[in-house]
């Protein structure tokens, strides 16, 4: 086992090999701080017969390095996330460059983390691991190089800033390079200036050499012997051959002023004439009878012309459509071309096109994402099509390729930082960008339709952002710099250097080389030359929509925010979601609850929008003594009386006394269950028990006096009733007849029961005061006599069973032997 190690901004970063995955062809353990990621590089022992080079890299996280189970329904990792496809493009832009042309066996490249310690990110280890891996082992290549991510907080630079420092940095860029140049950079920024970028380059590529160097310790130490490459070129009789056959004829037609269409022509013009000269020659030449006479002229035909169109754009300034390295293609801008989506524009440059719409949503529409951080919600999303019509191809169609996720999310990071915080404007965002036509940057073309389309939905952006692709020529010292790139000069040209930004700064950039490098001056050239081309972009667009709508789309949801208290989110949301669900029922709208006491009420139409919030309105409306309310009746409870809910999950007790000023026998006389009621709140008692009258908002019959005595005093001189001092008389009669009970004439009393509703509290039975008499529990006093509920036990009852302490010293509830005749009224 062999280990190498440097410092990094406090922290050690290690290359280890010889532990594991033996049987790669190369494996290294990258480790920073505590995240480990595992990079393999292996080649298939044959070439393949293709005329490119097969490579593939892999980056994979593992859930369990943050010690997280996947929370898929499987419970396992499944496709790449958009992260994980995304550091698989940071792996192969940089070192695809660097493999010989000849080079035709099939490539792997895999790196998987599997630990991470939530702060240090693992992307840029699998960058540097895939470099230290292809240089120890023995696949050609001509590194190694090394990657770093740049962060910027209070004005200092930070390599391999942690995800807290990245979070408060104002750029993130992830550099790629060798020793001598940068082969890839990509990253977000907000508003930087051109200066400030250059500055960040440079930072970088002082840590670039330093982990340059580490790798070659590395390779010192475990470096294989390199596998030789064998050139394949073709004979030399052959080129000359296709190359005297279609000089003739591009020279001349590169120097009009042409359409994607008729190259393509002139293209498939060429490659006849050149079959044609090449069979020519293998005829004449038995020992050319086993050679791929198409491959070679297709092949020749694409170098031909390659080195055509550079010579003239080097030598004259020329380009393919006519115009000066400098020059922009002709722009439209067209917004609202849609009539339902909330938002939409359509931007054409040249011959690249993009229909973009904007969508907005609410809460429930945040995209949840699982990865090896803690899980969030992303309330942005920029989505990016490509369908294959848009060059004049047929091709696969209904998956989401690699390409198109890549230049979603530069377009997505590059509108990013203009997007309103969510406390603003508390829509989710969604913005789609369908490429109708591709001959040129189309990913900058989204850039520029998104920011039309966000301004027409309405999105309260503070400025416009735009963007421009780069590209380059480069022949020895001989350079040229060109704006806004067609397709063929990015595939025939050195360079596709993305850059977005607004007029005050650079937002997102993203730049791929063909060739070894990029020296530091060429890209301060290019970022002058694409921030003078994204100005005379931005104009053009302003001309269009100069700032946001001031209204929404009458199609979008219509957003509310109130606030609640925050004890009340309980009884709004209700047991299990009942109550709130009942509202989005009723109301149509949804209904959002944030832990703070917000609440978002989105409808489509505002009286929707009204109905919920009066429902919530109403829910954590504090009841107040002496207001009137309209209620519902809940329940009856016939003797008692009603319960009434006057207000969503408020309920209190309408007595039988306060239904009307008459006697009531019945509640059934007036209400039943499910009517509507007005009541006025007499008592909020403070356990929240409520009591409600009717018929204190009934008109007072001619000549009726209000009892204004009050609650009845039950204790004072009475004394416990244990004491027993007062005569309550001989026969009592019936339990519930018309007994004498001392002056209290006709006064309705209502069931025994029940008194506890009424104005005076009498507490709980067993706190009357029974003296030092144990009576226990009521059920147990009779005995093995069955006395029935209290309810059921007739009207006339005879004379009362005397008590204890009339008959002897049995207190304990035990029956007598001799109960004597006063039993005989029970025919039990």
């Amino acid at each position: 086992m062999k280990t190498v190690s440097r410092m990094i901004n406090g922290k050690e970063l290690s290359f280890e090999v010889g532990r594991f995955a033996k049987l790669a062809d190369a494996a290294v353990m990258v480790r920073y701080a505590d995240t480990m990621v595992l990079v393999t590089a292996q080649a298939a022992p044959e070439p393949k017969d293709l005329d490119f080079l097969p490579l593939t890299c892999e980056y994979r996280e593992k859930h369990a390095s943050s010690g997280k189970i996947p929370g898929s329904f499987f419970r396992r990792e499944a496709r790449p996330t958009t992260k994980e496809t995304l550091a698989s493009r940071l792996i192969d832009r940089p070192i695809r460059p660097l493999f010989p042309k000849a080079w035709r066996h099939e490539t792997q490249v895999i790196a998987t983390v599997y630990s991470f310690d939530m702060e240090n990110e693992p992307d840029v280890l699998a960058a540097l691991g895939a470099s230290a891996a292809l240089s120890i082992s023995t696949i050609p290549f001509e590194g190694p190089i090394a990657e770093v991510r740049v962060g910027r907080v209070d004005g200092e630079f930070i390599v391999n800033p942690t995800i807290e420092q990245t979070a408060a940095s104002d750029l993130e860029i992830l550099v790629a390079g060798s020793d001598e140049s940068i082969v890839m950079v990509e990253g977000a920024s907000k508003e930087i200036s051109e200066a400030d970028f250059i500055a960040a380059l440079d930072f970088a590529h002082t840590w670039i050499r330093e982990l340059n160097a580490l790798q070659r310790e590395l390779v010192a130490l475990v470096g294989q012997a390199k596998t030789a490459v064998v050139p394949n070129d073709p004979p030399a009789d052959i080129i000359a051959a296709i190359d005297a056959a279609i000089v003739p004829m591009i020279q001349p037609a590169i120097r009009q002023t042409s359409t994607k269409e008729e190259r393509g022509s002139l293209r498939k013009a060429m490659k006849e004439a050149a079959l044609a000269a090449a069979k020519a020659v293998v005829e004449a030449n038995e020992a050319y009878a086993e050679l791929a006479v198409e491959k070679i002229v297709s092949s020749a035909v694409k170098s031909i012309e390659a080195r055509e169109m550079r010579e003239m754009i080097l030598t004259e300034g020329r380009r393919l459509d006519g115009r000066s390295t400098t020059q922009i293609r002709p722009i439209t801008c067209d917004i609202g071309v849609l009539p339902r989506p909330h938002g939409s524009a359509l931007f054409t440059r040249g011959e690249t096109q993009s229909l973009t719409t904007v969508t907005l949503g609410t809460k429930t529409d945040q995209q949840i994402v699982d990865g090896l951080m803690p899980t969030y919600e992303r309330r942005y999303m920029l989505h990016y099509n490509f369908p294959p019509f848009s060059t004049g191809e047929t091709g696969r169609f209904g998956f989401t390729s690699r390409r198109e996720i890549g230049h979603g999310d530069l377009a997505e990071r590059s509108l990013e930082h203009f997007i309103p915080d969510e406390r603003d404007f508390s829509y989710t965002i969604r913005v789609v960008s369908d490429i109708l036509e591709s001959n040129g940057s189309s990913s900058m073309a989204t850039v520029c339709a998104g920011s039309l389309a966000l301004f027409h939905a309405g999105v309260p952006m503070k400025k416009a952002v735009a963007g421009i692709a780069m590209g380059l020529i480069k022949e020895g010292d001989r350079v040229a710099v060109l704006s806004d790139i067609l397709g063929d000069e990015d595939f025939l040209g050195d360079m596709d250097f993305k850059v977005t930004g607004t007029s005050d700064g650079i937002t997102a950039c993203q730049m791929d080389i063909k060739i070894g490098g990029l020296s530091v001056d060429i890209m301060r050239t290019a970022l002058e030359q694409a921030r003078v081309g994204r100005l005379h972009i931005l104009d053009i667009m302003n001309q269009t929509i100069a700032e946001p709508n001031a209204e929404l789309s009458p199609y979008a949801p219509k957003l509310t925010t109130i606030m609640i208290p925050v004890e009340m989110i309980g009884a709004v949301i209700g047991p299990g979601g009942e109550t709130i669900r009942g509202i989005v029922k009723d109301t149509g709208a949804e209904i959002n609850i944030d832990d703070d006491g917000s609440v978002t009420i989105a409808a489509v139409n505002q009286s929707s929008a009204d109905a919920a919030i009066a429902r919530i309105r109403d829910i954590t409306r504090p009841v107040e003594v002496g207001a009137t309310y309209t209620g519902k009746v809940k329940e009856i409870k016939e003797g008692l009386g009603a319960i009434v809910e006057i207000l969503p999950k408020k309920q209190g007790l309408l007595h039988i006394s306060q239904l009307d000023y008459r006697r009531v026998a019945t509640v059934g006389e007036i209400l039943k269950v499910g009517d509507t009621v007005d009541v006025k709140l007499l008592e909020l008692q403070p356990d929240g028990k409520m009591r409600l009258s009717r018929r204190a908002l009934l008109p007072a019959p001619e000549g009726w006096v209000e009892d204004d005595r009050g609650p009845r005093d039950r204790g004072g001189d009475r004394g416990g009733r244990g004491g027993r001092d007062r005569d309550r008389g001989g026969d009592r009669g019936g339990r519930f007849g018309d007994r004498d009970r001392g002056g209290y004439g006709d006064r309705d009393r209502g069931p025994r029961d029940d008194r506890g509703y009424g104005d005076r509290d009498r507490g709980p039975r067993d706190d009357r005061g029974y003296g030092d008499r144990d009576r226990g529990p009521r059920d147990d006093r009779g005995g093995d006599r069955d006395r029935g509920p209290r309810d059921d036990r007739g009207g006339d009852r005879g004379p009362r069973p005397p008590r204890d302490g009339e008959r002897g010293e049995f207190r304990d509830g035990r029956p007598r032997e001799d109960k004597g005749p006063a039993f005989d009224g029970f025919d039990d």
